[in-house]
């Protein structure tokens, strides 16, 4: 099938001069022909390997925030920066490294985004001060924003080279690759503070990333697009850029304040954000295409709809592992095991998401799923026996299978063609507000220590949070996002 495919490629260009200057060969592309390595397992783990670098980074954190906290001398308020700072970055990387996919070719994005995830991790294992770790978790933040964009826009672009439609199995193995290296995380880290202390979690992304890079330069075809820096700087809007990424900015700085909140910090993120849409409203190529967000309500809807289920997801990762260490009385590494039920079962549960052609009913089935999970941490007692941790972590994990999956399949249906690195860049970036939002109703639950009492008042910011995302998703009603029969290539 791919071979006809490269041989009516060859043909539409007609003829080639048996003679002349214009007969000489085309320089030889570097990495392996598109026809050549087609979809197949190679092209899927070399795509997908990248996209784990990311939820290894935001899981594997979560079982060192104490050590972390102990090393230094701070509590739970202050070490939620780390994970804060890695949000704030990817939620303001994800959309400038889509953009950047879509103008200068996604294999060279994603190239450079992994060798920062090495440089990062070097960082943060040299660590020196609770500083020096948050600067390393936003270098690691901005590096691995480039893997997810970049990978979507790779898949589309392979697509149209071979004329085929997208294979459902490989968006699905790009969520299913982020469900189980979560898994991997916890007690990854877990392990790694028993052997060597905290800073081998952030040591750890150096040979994560070399693998990396090896298996793109090997197995991912080279980029359509020539570079051109002056033409791609322009088109990245870079004021636009620095409107968006200043009220991300304010915004996580008031959110992080919520004891105490300082309203003029959210009065200055209104301000940003409204200059940011007049800005974009004016600009040629916007960073922020506020007209096609306004026109394209299905794409916005799953945009909001995604940033909701992560607050409450990334609500229950970051709030339940400190209080299995610290009311629990669980070690790190146990409170990891505890996890993994959560994660294996959400890789389980997207790759049977994943054949399923209707998004609206999984996406319900994923809403009532986050109600009971929520739900069930009111239940939660330092004292609570080993099952029923259980019982809750695997509830997390089927929700989490069910709208990681069909959220990515909606957004991949509603995005522009032309822009599938933005649109992906984007949903992550809503992905890391609702990741964001969750670490300050954490630090606003818990302050220096994560207690019953502080657990059960983040379960129920979350049970409200999940039942009005459950009743939005039943209104929204229909049968999900509308699919382009036509071809990728078309």
């Amino acid at each position: 099938m791919r071979r006809p495919a490269a041989t009516e490629d060859r043909s539409a260009t007609g003829p080639r001069p048996a003679a002349g200057p214009r007969s000489a060969p085309e320089p030889r592309r570097r990495g392996p022909r598109p026809e050549d390595i087609g979809f197949g397992r190679r092209f899927v783990a070399a795509t997908s390997f990248g996209s784990v670098l990311n939820p290894v980074n935001s899981s594997i954190i979560a079982v060192a925030l104490v050590s972390i906290g102990h090393a230094f001398g701070v509590g739970a308020s202050a070490t939620t920066w780390l994970v804060s700072a890695l949000y704030l970055a990817t939620a303001i990387g994800q959309p400038t490294m889509g953009r950047l996919a879509d103008l200068v070719g996604p294999r060279r994005v994603y190239l450079a985004g992994t060798a920062a995830v090495a440089a990062g991790g070097l960082l943060g294992y040299l660590g020196w001060s609770l500083g020096s770790l948050i600067v390393a978790r936003i270098v690691i933040g901005f590096g691995t924003s480039a893997a997810y964009p970049a990978a979507m826009a790779m898949v589309r672009g392979q697509a149209r080279r071979l004329r085929v439609e997208t294979p459902g199995g490989v968006l699905g193995a790009l969520a299913i690759a982020g469900q189980a290296t979560m898994a991997v995380g916890p007690p990854l880290g877990g392990l790694l503070i028993a052997v060597g202390g905290w800073r081998l979690t952030f040591l750890i992304n150096v040979p994560l990333a070399a693998v990396g890079i090896v298996a793109v330069l090997a197995w991912l075809p080279a980029d359509d697009q020539r570079v051109r820096v002056a033409s791609a700087w322009h088109e990245l809007d870079p004021p636009g850029l620095v409107l968006f990424a200043a009220a991300l900015t304010g915004l996580l700085l008031f959110l992080m304040s919520l004891a105490s909140p300082r309203w003029w910090l959210l009065g200055v993120t209104v301000v940003l954000l409204t200059g940011l849409t007049a800005r974009e409203l004016r600009a040629h190529t916007p960073f922020l295409d506020v007209r096609m967000l306004a026109r394209n309500r299905a794409l916005t809807t799953t945009y909001v709809r995604f940033g909701v289920t992560m607050l409450i997801t990334y609500g229950f990762i970051y709030g339940w592992t400190p209080w299995l260490e610290q009311s629990a009385g669980l070690s790190a590494a146990d409170a990891g095991l505890v996890m993994v039920p959560s994660f294996v079962v959400a890789a389980v549960v997207s790759a049977l998401a994943a054949r399923r052609s209707r998004v609206w009913p999984l996406l319900v089935a994923g809403a009532a799923a986050l109600v009971a999970g929520s739900a069930g941490l009111l239940l939660l007692t330092g004292r609570s026996p080993l099952w029923l941790l259980l019982v809750i972590s695997v509830v997390f994990g089927a929700q989490n299978g069910l709208n990681v999956v069909t959220n990515q399949t909606a957004m991949y249906a509603q995005a522009p063609a032309d822009s599938t690195g933005t649109a992906a860049g984007m949903l992550r970036t809503f992905m890391y507000l609702g990741a964001i939002a969750s670490a300050s109703l954490i630090s606003l639950s818990f302050g220096r220590a994560a207690t019953d009492a502080g657990l059960h008042r983040l379960a129920v910011i979350l049970t409200i949070a999940a039942a009005g995302l459950l009743a939005a998703t039943l209104v929204d009603g229909g049968p999900g996002p509308r699919r382009d029969r036509r071809r990728d290539g078309s």
